[in-house]
């Protein structure tokens, strides 16, 4: 393990409420990095790792004995991205025609489109154009915090591209730099819970209420039904995510409800009320606004694991701003110094959605943490994290000064598993996950499957 990830499990591990490291317990293998000025490669293993330390911690309270992780750092790396090759078909496009990077009169901005109803909020602002190029023409006539802003207030989302100074001297950056990678607090005793933890299949018999889109939520989710967990994704009518179902839904079930007719609260609640754990990824307060304020989840479920996420972080004015990943990278500075580092003449992410997965791994260990304070003390749990705070994690862990990158080797075959999934869309092949323990392999039940293809029930324990 080297200095960089060594320092990022440690951060992570301590945000978990720990106060040592059992990096004993950690062997990471493989070579190779991704290629950027920020160590992705490194925040993928340690991410990974604090994961399957959590898993082991829960293990370890159980038997006794300590398991011993293993985290492959380049299939860490790579799981940072898409994991399946089709056979036979093609995968659907990750983006909308229309989102990407445009350049206006001071500057660049961020336009994501992905969404029919935040593609219509550019519309809204910019008028329908027919490809990229009129889009682009479009937007030069502005300045880009004017458009950031009247998108935003459209209902859409968009993001100027600020410098990591810019960001850290913005009254949302100062307030995310002030709030805690992984915010904990435990709810009231009301007794351990009976899950029966097999080594094999640790979480086999828990159910996981999952009320998260896109890539971040469903990261920790996929997890977490990797190590055996009952997980019930529920979508509104309407909602689709095309580029991204054969990556999210790996292992769950996929069921819709609308959360503004009585029956199907009524169903909602009673699920809610069976679940052990809830995951959501809505912004601050739209829960409350829908009647499930953190004190009715946990009058519907004592003893409730409640972990959760946003975009740019749980206070400042921006608490309840809509964002993804490529949107925070453009507002914090990520794609600026990426533009710096490469010395082009256009905004660089970074090369995958690295805010995204490692949120979610965090996410995972965080669930898995909650799970071990119930067993140790009867209660409940609850933890919030952002994709803005861990971009804040890469900015205070740089790569050292002349540091050298070792080329990351794409997947080959024999990264597979062996195994064909049967996915919704065709068969395809899933690269082997990165993540080892002694006696405990991530193995999905199910392959991924379209959105809302099952019904919104749990499973018999």
């Amino acid at each position: 393990m080297n200095t960089l990830t060594h320092t990022l499990l440690s951060d992570i591990w301590q945000s978990l409420g720990h106060t040592e490291t059992p990096f004993g317990q950690v062997t990471v293998t493989g070579v190779g990095e991704r290629s950027s000025e920020f160590p992705v490669t490194e925040l993928a293993t340690a991410s990974w790792a604090a994961a399957g330390l959590s898993c082991a911690r829960l293990l370890q309270q159980r038997y006794a004995n300590v398991p011993q992780v293993s985290v492959d750092r380049r299939l860490a790396s790579l799981w940072f991205g898409w994991t399946l090759r089709p056979v036979g078909w093609t995968l659907p496009a990750a983006w909308d025609p229309l989102a990407g990077d445009y350049a206006t009169c001071d500057g660049w901005i961020r336009l994501h489109t992905n969404a029919p109803r935040h593609r219509k909020a550019v519309e809204q602002v910019l008028g329908e154009h027919p490809d990229k190029g009129s889009l682009a023409a479009s937007v030069q006539s502005w300045q880009k915090s004017s458009l950031e802003q009247a998108i935003v207030e459209a209902g859409g989302c968009a993001a100027e591209m600020r410098t990591t100074e810019q960001w850290r001297q913005h009254i949302q950056g100062k307030s995310v730099a002030m709030e805690p990678l992984i915010h904990q607090s435990l709810q009231a005793e009301v007794g351990a819970a009976d899950w029966p933890l097999p080594t094999a299949r640790p979480l086999q018999g828990v159910r996981v209420l999952d009320l998260t889109r896109i890539i971040a939520g469903p990261v920790a989710t996929r997890f977490l039904a990797g190590l055996g967990a009952d997980v019930l994704r529920i979508d509104p009518y309407g909602w689709d995510e095309p580029g991204a179902e054969h990556e999210v839904t790996l292992g769950k079930r996929c069921a819709r409800l609308n959360l503004h007719n009585t029956h199907d609260r009524t169903t909602f609640e009673q699920l809610l009320s069976q679940a052990d754990v809830l995951v959501h990824g809505y912004r601050a307060g739209a829960l409350e606004k829908l009647g499930y304020d953190t004190e009715q989840r946990r009058t519907l479920s004592p003893g409730l694991i409640d972990v959760c996420l946003n975009a740019y972080g749980w206070s400042g004015p921006w608490r309840s701003r809509r964002g993804f990943d490529s949107l925070v990278q453009m507002s914090c500075g990520l794609a600026a110094e990426g533009m710096v580092w490469s010395t082009c003449d256009m905004p660089l992410p970074l090369p995958v959605q690295a805010l995204d997965h490692a949120t979610g791994y965090m996410m995972a260990a965080a669930v898995l943490e909650g799970m071990c304070q119930r067993l140790a003390r009867g209660t409940g749990y609850s933890a919030r994290l952002s994709l803005a705070r861990t971009a804040q994690l890469l900015f205070d862990n740089p790569h050292p000064q002349h540091h050298v990158l070792s080329p990351l080797q794409p997947a080959r075959l024999e990264d597979e598993n062996p195994e064909i999934e049967l996915t919704t869309w065709g068969a395809a092949q899933r690269l082997q996950a990165p993540l080892r323990l002694d006696g405990t392999a991530l193995q999905w039940a199910r392959p991924a499957n379209a959105l809302g293809s099952a019904k919104a029930e749990w499973l018999r324990r």
